[in-house]
């Protein structure tokens, strides 16, 4: 295995490196704090922030007295030295933020997909919304991530199934890379959410959890964590857990469609799949589940609410709710046994806690494995978030290596 040498330049880089990661977590800091951090001498500290200075990086941005002669600068990372675009594209509504390198979020737009068929054109007019509404110039755009619905090839980054968005195709992420003329990575939705909770929810550095998503707009997910990272699977479709065949969900031959990956039914007017987890607790049969109880509400959130009241039917339906998701809960943890099972979407956030103690309850009487079972807490969207955590990831990393000619 090949090793890069020591150089005079590897040695820059990684001091540079070292003292951004340092600037972004910890700044401003003088130079004397900088040196102490990274255990670089005051001639190599200063001769460092004279070169990330040159390169537009690092701006002084005040002082801090210290004892006898003139205060010391303090040093910051610039914020406009580049921003990144994260996007959560699903069937009926784009969300779009951008953010500068801090991770400071300076703008967010919102965009109809359906104004347009192309793909590319969707975000394309969502970039340019989001730097016009934040006057950013678009050669400072560094980075984007997208969060779509659907399975993500590993080997290719293009969408290789989703089941709302039909136009998103292989090659979609080479023209969007074509366009935008700069670094774009399409994601599943639900592990960008994931993300979000590990660096900042309920998540927050556990190694090990699993992420089911549970969203009014029909569709239900999961996100797999193990030893601090996204596990998709050799083709991506890990955690695809719509599909996963549970107690008291017909197999695709019990409803007619054999190799029914892509079968689907019309329930409500919507496609939903007709078996499988998803046949449990997508939104139609949750719906209709409350409708067998006698809940009010048009929707699945509505009912969910009304359920709260404390009448006794709205206790049964959220029972029998809570004992079909501890069906792919028990499922999932005999095999990975992760200890922390996350709810997430807006269904999982208008139950709550009540929800979240009746799955664990029923997941430990189902199977082995009891685990903890807590509710999504990052603010906002999740996915939208992670797609920003991600990009900044992803801009840093760029920035980071090139800061040296």
């Amino acid at each position: 295995m090949s090793r890069r040498p020591g150089t005079p330049r590897l040695l820059r880089q990684l001091n540079d490196r070292a003292a951004l990661e340092l600037l972004l977590s910890s700044g401003p800091l003088t130079r004397t704090q900088l040196g102490k951090e990274t255990g670089l001498s005051k001639v190599t500290a200063s001769q460092l922030l004279s070169r990330l200075e040159e390169r537009s990086l690092v701006e002084v941005v005040g002082s801090q007295a210290g004892g006898r002669g003139p205060n010391a600068a303090l040093y910051a990372v610039v914020p406009s030295s580049a921003y990144v675009a994260a996007l959560d594209v699903s069937a009926t509504g784009v969300t779009a933020a951008i953010a500068d390198i801090t991770g400071r979020t300076v703008g967010e737009v919102t965009v109809d997909p359906a104004a347009s068929p192309d793909p590319v054109d969707v975000v394309h007019t969502t970039v340019r919304k989001l730097l016009e509404q934040a006057q950013v110039p678009a050669e400072r755009l560094t980075a984007c991530v997208i969060g779509t619905p659907g399975v993500v090839d590993p080997r290719t980054g293009d969408v290789r199934f989703s089941f709302d968005l039909h136009s998103w195709h292989e090659g979609v992420l080479d023209a969007l890379r074509s366009d935008l003329r700069r670094s774009v990575v399409i994601e599943n939705d639900v592990n960008l959410a994931a993300l979000a909770e590990h660096a900042e929810g309920v998540a927050a550095d556990i190694p090990d959890f699993v992420l089911i998503w549970l969203s009014s707009g029909g569709g239900v997910g999961m996100a797999i964590m193990l030893h601090g990272r996204i596990h998709s699977g050799r083709s991506g479709g890990a955690g695809e857990i719509g599909y996963l065949p549970v107690p008291g969900a017909p197999l695709p031959d019990d409803v007619g469609l054999p190799g029914g990956y892509q079968s689907l039914r019309t329930a409500y007017g919507k496609p939903s799949l007709a078996h499988g987890f998803q046949a449990l607790v997508g939104a139609q049969e949750i719906a209709a589940l409350g409708a067998a109880h006698g809940i009010p509400g048009g929707t699945v959130t509505d009912m969910l609410a009304a359920a709260g009241d404390g009448r006794p039917e709205g206790a049964a339906f959220l029972d029998e709710f809570a004992e079909r998701i501890a069906r792919g809960v028990a499922s999932v943890c005999v095999v990975l046994d992760p200890g922390l099972v996350v709810l997430g979407g807006d269904v999982a956030q208008v139950g709550g806690a009540g929800l979240a103690d009746r799955v664990a309850r029923h997941a430990a009487r189902i199977g082995p494995n009891a685990p903890e079972v807590a509710i999504g807490g990052v603010a906002g969207s999740p996915v939208l978030r992670g797609a920003l955590l991600s990009a900044l990831r992803h801009a840093r990393e760029e920035i980071f290596a090139s800061t040296v000619e």
